[in-house]
């Protein structure tokens, strides 16, 4: 699984770790059961702060995208992209186009576009 992060984003770095996690997850990449990287050596991959990327797994954790077991690290749960999680995709997609100078109408408009 290939993070890219983007510093000059206003989103914060352990926001667009998860971000791309259910990404991932969402595209398919990872899959229920699937283990992700221990978050010393994603933070290492990263460089960034190792709580950083445990911050990001927390989150995903809270929103049922992975369970976190100590020894076995993170892994992607069963049914993970349930409607809470696309809700947060949706939030973390409204924030981003905000931040970037996008109205709610342009925003609406994109999102309409893509199921054209």
């Amino acid at each position: 699984m290939l993070l890219k992060l983007d510093p000059a984003s206003g989103l914060p770095l352990y926001a667009q770790i998860a971000a791309a996690v259910r990404r991932a997850v969402a595209d398919g990449d990872v899959v229920a059961g699937d283990r992700l990287p221990a978050a010393r050596d994603l933070a290492l991959t990263l460089d960034v702060n190792m709580h950083t990327v445990l911050r990001a797994y927390k989150d995903l954790r809270d929103e049922q995208v992975i369970e976190l077991r100590r020894g076995r690290g993170a892994i992607v749960r069963e049914g993970s992209l349930s409607a809470a999680s696309v809700r947060h995709l949706a939030a973390a997609l409204v924030q981003e186009a905000t931040q970037r100078g996008l109205s709610r109408d342009e925003i609406v408009a994109l999102v309409e576009e893509e199921f054209s």
